[in-house]
Order: C-alpha cells, then structure tokens, then sequence
C-alpha cells in the first residue's frame, strides 16, 4: 500500500461554490477565463484587508503596522496596502520606486538590506525616507552622500540582538549576522551620527520571522523594548521609531496551528505601557510581510498531462518550481513537506487517488506534491496551492530552462 503524505489544516480562507474554490468572489474556472492563462497567481484583495482589520483588533492601540513588501511586491497589492497600513517596509530601489507611487508618505516608508549600492542610499536619501543603516561603513557612505545632495539623510540603526527568535523558520538576530550592528556595537555608532549630523530616527530590530508560537514572540518583543530603553542614554535625540520587526506565521504543513495574536497583542500592550513612560517619543512599530498577504494567495496551474510510472501517478503540470520555489520544498526547507494543494475545480470530489504532482522541468526537484490524496484529476483540471500569498514568484528562478511565465492578479 502506498504511504499517503499528512493532509494539511483545512483552508477555510476561501468558500466553494459548485465544486470550484471561490476568490474574490469568483469562481475558479471564471478567474482561469479572465486571467487567460495558466499558470498564475491570485490574490484576494478582501482576504488582504480582513487581515490588517483582525490583527488591528488583536494589538494594542497606538500600535503602527508596516507591510514588508518583501513578502510580495506586486505593485496592485503594495497600492492596497499602503490604504490600510501604517507604513511600507522595503528592501531595495525597485521596491521603493513601487512604495513611493503608492499613497504613503515618505516619512511612513523605511529601507533595509545588508548590501545598499550607494546609488540606492541616494536615491532613499533624496526621497526622504527612513534608512536602516547594517553597518559602520554603511553609515560614513550616508553621510558623505547626504552632504553632497544637501540633503540629511534619515537614519535609523537596525540592531543585530544578543538574542533571537526562538522556534522562528528563519533566524535573523542573534550570533554573527550579515544583518544590522552588534547591539554591543551600537553606543559609538549613535555618538558617530551626532557628529555626522544626520537625522537620527531610532530602532529597527528583527530578530526572526515565520513563527508560531506565541510565548516566542513575546519574548522577543519584550526583550526588543527593554534593549531600546536601555539603549536610549545613548541616542543623539529622542527615539521617534522604534520598528520590533514581525515574526508573525502562517500555517503551511500538517501539525501547524496559527498564531495566537490575541495572547501577543495582550502581552505587548502591556509591555508598551511600560515603553510609553520610559520612551515616550517613539512610535512602536511591527513589520510583517508574510503574515498579512502569505493567506491570501493562491497559485493555479493546469494539467497538462496524466502518467504511471511504477505504480505511482503523476500529475504533470504547466507550472512548477520555476514560479513557485517554495512550494518545491527549495525555499528554506531541510525536509520536503507539501503545500496545503487541492483540485481546484473538483473540490468536493469523493473518486479520491494518491498522485505525485510535478512541473514541467527537466529536473527531479520539480515537485510541487508529493503522495497527496487528492480528488481524482485528469488533464485540464486546476491545481492549486494555497498559502501563496508570500515569497511567491519573485523568489523563483522565473528564467530556469526559459519556461513561459506566470502571471498575477489581485481581485
């Protein structure tokens, strides 16, 4: 008997409507139509804004919520955000292009990354946003292009903790990193931007990201704070913006549960409490990319072809790790597990069979499910992978053995 892959969590972000998943209020054999190709992307724009409006409910008031356009820079979903955001996170000129054609105000948008070209820092610093600066050198580079466009650059320092995130997908802080400076490091570089005469902003410490577990994110959230206070002594003027990063996940695999943002929101706010009498200029600020969009996404790609080979099937499909690295287990997975995947027009189907679905490249990575039941499919129908709301086609190898592209859609 072949051994069937653990299903995921339902995903009950999106309803069904004779036998085909429904988004944004579309069914899916209509969305195949207007799109007008597979594969593709789509993204629900009420699933977007239910999200910031539930998570608004869950932390504490005064609270601001940046999206971290990293997650998905599509420009249709960055000019979404920016409406019910309270400011926009980027990480390289291309995005801040995009965040700067968007409603939001300049001073609401910030910049990181390890490895700004100084034309990138220009450019920030004649766009008047908030620079994370990640190193010493970062900083004498700023201040040179600063006096040269007459301009003061904005500057904010963003920290490499001590500690990190606990049980987090991905760890950003703690031990050597490439991101931000040793929080040991940061007392002289705030003396050095008081010489250098810059703006100085405040804080932006990320310590992690994906993560699950509540008690986690507390933990860091209140050891940001606390480092901040601690810190302030030390800062040419009164902290304005003190970002805590997000670490915020979504489920992906079997056994994950969400996030309990009303615990996390219950401890912050007692913890800025505490915050607002010790540092009462600084505007606290969460980051999150994946968390907000990653749950609105889905990524639909047909099948093109139907085989066995040694017993097992194998559904071949239009699109595949090219457009969707993480899916193939590619992106940051030590153990493959599958995507949450259903046939998106035989949703309520019982004729059910265990298959292996596969993309189109000559390569045995190309796998997007491995032994998933699934209701019985055939070429022509619709796979769809769930939580592809995030780190979706801009973190894919769009070029390997020159395939078609994907497109996307925001409805």
């Amino acid at each position: 008997m072949k051994k069937t892959a653990p299903q995921h969590a339902p995903m009950d972000q999106f309803p069904v409507s004779n036998n085909n998943l429904v988004i944004g209020d579309l069914e899916l054999t209509q969305v195949v139509e207007r799109v007008g190709q597979t594969p593709f992307y789509a993204y629900d724009r009420q699933l977007l804004t239910q999200r910031v409006n539930d998570l608004r409910k869950a932390m504490p008031e005064g609270l601001k919520i940046h999206y971290a356009m990293k997650a998905n820079p599509m420009p249709a979903i960055v000019q979404h955000m920016a409406t019910i955001t309270d400011g926009l996170d980027v990480a390289s000129a291309g995005e801040m292009k995009v965040a700067l054609d968007t409603i939001m105000a300049a001073e609401k948008i910030s910049m990181a990354g390890p490895g700004k070209r100084p034309e990138e820092l220009r450019q920030a610093i004649a766009s008047h946003i908030t620079i994370n600066v990640e190193s010493c050198n970062e900083l004498e580079i700023l201040a040179n292009h600063s006096e040269q466009l007459g301009i003061t650059a904005n500057v904010a320092i963003r920290i490499n903790p001590a500690f990190e995130l606990k049980a987090s997908g991905m760890k950003m802080g703690g031990g050597p990193k490439q991101f931000g400076i040793d929080e040991e490091q940061v007392p002289d570089v705030l003396k050095r931007i008081k010489v250098l005469n810059l703006h100085f902003k405040g804080f932006h410490i990320f310590s992690g990201s994906q993560n699950l577990k509540a008690d986690s994110i507390i933990d860091a959230q209140q050891k940001s704070i606390a480092l901040a206070i601690r810190l302030a002594d030390f800062c040419p003027s009164p902290i304005e913006k003190l970002n805590i990063g997000g670490g915020y996940g979504i489920p992906y695999f079997p056994g994950d549960t969400c996030l309990d943002t009303d615990a996390v929101g219950e401890a912050l706010n007692n913890t800025m409490q505490d915050a607002k009498k010790q540092i009462p200029s600084a505007e606290i600020i969460i980051e999150l990319g994946r968390y907000l969009v990653g749950e609105a996404g889905i990524y639909v790609s047909r099948v093109i072809d139907k085989k066995i080979s040694r017993g097992q099937v194998f559904l071949v499909c239009d699109g595949g790790l090219h457009h969707h690295l993480a899916a193939s287990g590619n992106f940051g997975q030590v153990i493959r597990k599958n995507y949450p995947t259903v046939i998106g027009n035989k949703i309520n189907s019982d004729n059910k069979e265990t298959v292996n679905i596969v993309g189109p490249l000559c390569t045995p990575l190309d796998i997007l499910a491995d032994k998933i039941e699934l209701p019985k499919a055939e070429i022509g129908d619709l796979v769809v992978i769930f939580q592809s709301g995030a780190y979706g086609i801009t973190a894919s190898p769009i070029n390997f053995l020159t395939q078609p592209g994907a497109t996307e859609i925001l409805i």
